[in-house]
Order: C-alpha cells, then structure tokens, then sequence
C-alpha cells in the first residue's frame, strides 16, 4: 500500500528501511531528543530493528499504522509519519510525523500529514484525527497548521516526555479541512 503525491512516497516500513531510519535518527537527535520520547542519546539500531519488527502485528490488529517517508526521486528515508492511539468506537487517532533534520524546510511533514490523514478518513473510516504535540514544539505546531488541522487549545500535563508531563497544543482535522 503506497501513498504519493508526486515529491514523497509512504509506505509501510520494511525491515530494509532499518540501517536508512538508525542514519536519519543520528543526525535528527538535537531535534527529535526534546520531543519524542522513543529518541534518546543510546538511540541503536536495535531500536530502529526492534521498532521495524512491532510493525505488522500492530498494523493487523489496527493500533498503528506507520508509514516511511520516501523521497519519490533520490529514494532517501525522509522520516516517519503514521496514525496510532485508535479509538475505533469514536473513529479518532493521533497522527504524528518527524523528518529528518538534514531536509527541514522542504514542506515535506505536511505532505506526509496530509496524505496520512487522508488514508485514516478513506481507508480507516475516521471521523477526526487528532495532532498533539508539546505547546512549545514550534516545528510541529507550524506542520499542523500548514496541514490545515484547527488547533483547539493548550492541554494541561498532556504529553510525557521522560519522568515528567508538560503541556501539549491540540490540533485536529475532520475530513471536510482536506477538501
């Protein structure tokens, strides 16, 4: 199952993609450290194996769908956007996406947004698709709003990030903010 638009490709990702996710993660670190729980300074391999191989089973039971960000061209891995925490009575999921920090500026975690959202509300059924992210993760917040989503306010200790909560913007987008 591929989504493109032309610039990028998403995919499921394969245990191939293993040594391409580790490369990125190593020169996204100063980036990704601050907000995703998952990066941390030990980040291995292992990790990016480990995570690669968690993938069909969740994708099966419908709790995640991940997906690889491929540059139509070079063929590079570009990132990681997908759909998780799927609330399958009320049709909503969290939708969350990094880039490789060495391809910032591209516009390309918007596209990658906006073709995910659009597999969860044609493929999926949803009915809403929920961006949360760290109130102060400006790049993030610029994505979902370049991305159409509405941001709906600031949530209270939302968000975990090692032993301690902070505080999290909600933005979300229906299926009528992509037409």
């Amino acid at each position: 199952m591929k989504h493109s638009n032309g610039q990028i490709v998403l995919r499921p990702p394969v245990m191939e993609d293993g040594s391409s996710i580790f490369e990125a993660v190593q020169v996204s670190k100063d980036e990704l450290i601050p907000w995703m729980d998952w990066c941390h300074p030990d980040y291995s391999i292992e990790v990016s194996m480990r995570w690669l191989r968690s993938l069909p089973q969740a994708w099966e039971q419908g709790k995640n769908y991940q997906f690889s960000i491929i540059d139509n061209e070079s063929r590079q891995f570009l990132g990681s956007c997908g759909l998780n925490h799927i609330n399958q009575y009320y049709l909503i999921a969290n939708l969350g996406y990094w880039i490789r920090s060495d391809r910032n500026g591209e516009n390309l975690a918007t596209k990658a947004t906006n073709l995910v959202a659009q597999f969860g509300f044609q493929q999926l059924g949803l009915r809403r698709i929920e961006i949360v992210t760290g109130e102060e993760n400006w790049a993030s917040r610029r994505v979902a709003e370049k991305a159409g989503a509405s941001f709906e306010g600031i949530l209270r200790s939302r968000l975990k990030l090692g032993d301690k909560n902070i505080d999290a913007a909600m933005y979300s987008l229906i299926l009528e903010d992509l037409q």
